[in-house]
């Protein structure tokens, strides 16, 4: 029987008081909700990045510092480049220490991470998505749950709480294809056909109708390996799009309204407390 490491709500499903020392906030660092030997799983707070903002750039970096030298044929050339690189390196650093993502937190924490691919990171949450994120200690662990968590037999199942346009269907599920328009597009385009490599699906029950808002809190299970966008462009596809999120056709001021709630490792269920906004 799988074991539930229960930090959100007791068995009937009302929220207790104690649950507030673990909810994730934007001035607050990331919190450990469960760890093993093999992984450990965060509360990521909304607003907080994934990867390091270097981390994207670093192999254009690289390049581009390689391009430098080859152009350098003085010795004098040489020393601009490497006191350059220093200055330029020193200025990482420095930046690494002020990057608020989940991946700098844990290099922070614990060097030897800087050894694994992202620190240990097994999958991405937007900037402005709150919850579970798995992180590997070893490099086994790491290339162990990347796999599990691409594949489509469930080995790791994700749950999600979103905040959805109100008068979603009561229970449904969707698949549909997610593509980016162009290299590094904000936004996905959805449609019902395509390849297998762009499919994501999705159930979702809806759980409760917050009238004054006029919102769904919704609980969505991706099923699968789920897609960029997958939640967000989904539903904002079947015409009802998640709370706050502009990008995808929502009414202002913009925010995010999307929380990864559970997640299932290794027959271990973590669930990480939602935000104030999702209980109405």
């Amino acid at each position: 029987m799988a074991r539930v490491y229960e930090t959100v709500a007791n068995r009937c499903g009302c929220y207790s008081a104690r649950m507030n020392d673990q909810v994730a906030t934007h001035n607050s660092p990331p919190t450990v909700l469960h760890e093993t030997k093999e992984w450990l799983v965060v509360n990521k707070p909304a607003g907080w990045h994934s990867v390091s903002r270097q981390a994207d750039k670093g192999e254009n970096d690289a390049a581009e510092q390689g391009e430098r030298v080859q152009v350098a044929h003085s010795q004098t050339e040489i020393s601009q480049v490497k006191n350059s690189q220093t200055k330029k390196s020193q200025t990482e650093i420095s930046q690494t220490d002020h990057d608020q993502s989940v991946q700098a937190w844990r290099e922070r924490r614990e060097p030897n991470a800087r050894s694994i691919p992202e620190a240990g990171l097994c999958h991405r949450l937007d900037q402005g998505t709150s919850g579970c994120l798995l992180i590997a200690k070893t490099l086994e662990a790491h290339e162990r749950l990347r796999t599990a968590m691409g594949g489509a037999d469930g080995a790791i199942a994700k749950t999600y709480l979103a905040l959805v346009k109100g008068g979603l269907d009561k229970e449904g599920n969707f698949r549909l294809h997610f593509e980016g328009r162009y290299k590094r597009s904000a936004k996905v385009s959805v449609s019902r056909a395509g390849s297998w490599e762009t499919g994501g699906r999705c159930k979702w029950k809806v759980l409760r109708h917050i009238v004054a808002r006029g919102v769904d809190v919704v609980e969505v299970e991706l099923i699968g390996p789920g897609r960029r966008h997958q939640i967000r462009a989904g539903f904002a596809y079947l015409e009802h799009p998640l709370e706050g999120d502009t990008l995808y056709g929502a009414q202002g001021p913009s925010h995010f309204s999307l929380h990864a709630w559970k997640i299932i490792i290794d027959g271990l269920t973590v669930i990480a407390p939602p935000p104030p906004r999702f209980v109405p």
